[in-house]
């Protein structure tokens, strides 16, 4: 499937939220645009987890528009995807490679943000394109965080460097980072333990992996990708923050948008934070991950929502 196939099929709880209310709010003769009608169509937005802001921005937008006058759910939908697409633009952003040597990517997240599936899911992604990865086991305080990725490395073909359990991360990267230089790698992905953002302690500790990292190879890590669950909502912008003053971020994956009505984070995400969302995971199989784009996602979010409302 194509990225807008996947991402309405992930995106299908908030397309139900969406099209139960957003068609409610219309009768099929249209709706007089007035304060009561905006306050309805803002709490319907807010709902996706778009945040205050953005919903705000849209909510306006069909004010400017249409106040006054009777609006029927396509020109509302069509004003929204124009001035949504607005909020959304990004440049795509695919991992950025190195010029020379192993691309080093760096991936950070809070506990049960789904790390080590979306680390298969870019493994796998990278290895379709032909290239070479070693992944380096940086979770060294769950043995089943460790356990896990071995497996995936084993069923994608990819090598994995590990340490002992309780031993220091940092080191376990540094080693990685080594032997993909060492074996002529494309790419080394470094997983860290899941942290909660308001952990000090832990939030340092991936300061020292980042600074680690860049002592190999000065420009690395090429990419610090932060995995935030879709289904933590408006709690995934604290987090986004939080990392990007750590450890520099340069993008999120958005795991789990498939399992929540909140769709909407994507947008707050975007507005809040300013960071690019380069990919999303829209299933749990390696293959379920593809590269973001704002336009089609605007697109997809919005299908099937026509002029059949009220009928």
């Amino acid at each position: 499937m194509g990225f807008f196939s996947k991402i309405k099929e992930g995106l299908t709880k908030t397309k139900q939220l969406l099209n139960t209310d957003v068609r409610d709010l219309f009768k099929k003769q249209g709706r007089l645009v007035d304060d009561e009608f905006l306050e309805e169509l803002l709490a319907v937005f807010i709902k996706t987890d778009m945040g205050v802001q953005s919903a705000q921005a849209l909510v306006d937008e069909i004010a400017v528009n249409f106040r006054a006058r009777v609006i029927h759910i396509e020109d509302a939908l069509a004003t929204v995807k124009v001035k949504l697409k607005e909020l959304m633009a990004q440049p795509e952003a695919p991992i950025r490679f190195a010029q020379s040597g192993p691309t080093v990517i760096m991936v950070a997240g809070v506990n049960g943000a789904g790390k080590t599936t979306s680390i298969a899911k870019l493994t796998s992604l990278l290895s379709a394109q032909g290239k070479k990865v070693v992944l380096g086991a940086g979770d060294t305080f769950r043995a089943a965080a460790v356990e896990q990725l071995t497996i995936w490395a084993g069923r994608l073909g990819a090598e994995i460097v590990k340490g002992e359990q309780g031993s220091d991360p940092a080191s376990v990267a540094h080693r990685a980072v080594a032997r993909a230089i060492e074996s002529g790698a494309d790419v080394c992905i470094i997983d860290t333990a899941g942290r909660l953002q308001t952990q000090q302690n832990l939030m340092q500790e991936l300061t020292k992996i980042h600074r680690v990292i860049g002592k190999q190879i000065p420009a690395a890590p090429h990419e610090v990708l932060l995995v935030l669950d879709a289904t933590t909502g408006q709690n995934g912008i604290s987090q986004a923050k939080h990392f990007t003053d750590a450890v520099k971020c340069s993008g999120i994956v958005l795991a789990k948008l498939d399992g929540t009505a909140k769709g909407g984070v994507v947008v707050a995400i975007r507005q809040s934070v300013g960071l690019p969302v380069k990919y999303v995971g829209v299933g749990e199989k390696p293959e379920d991950i593809t590269l973001f784009k704002p336009d089609e996602f605007v697109d997809a979010l919005f299908d099937d929502l026509d002029g059949s409302a009220g009928k």
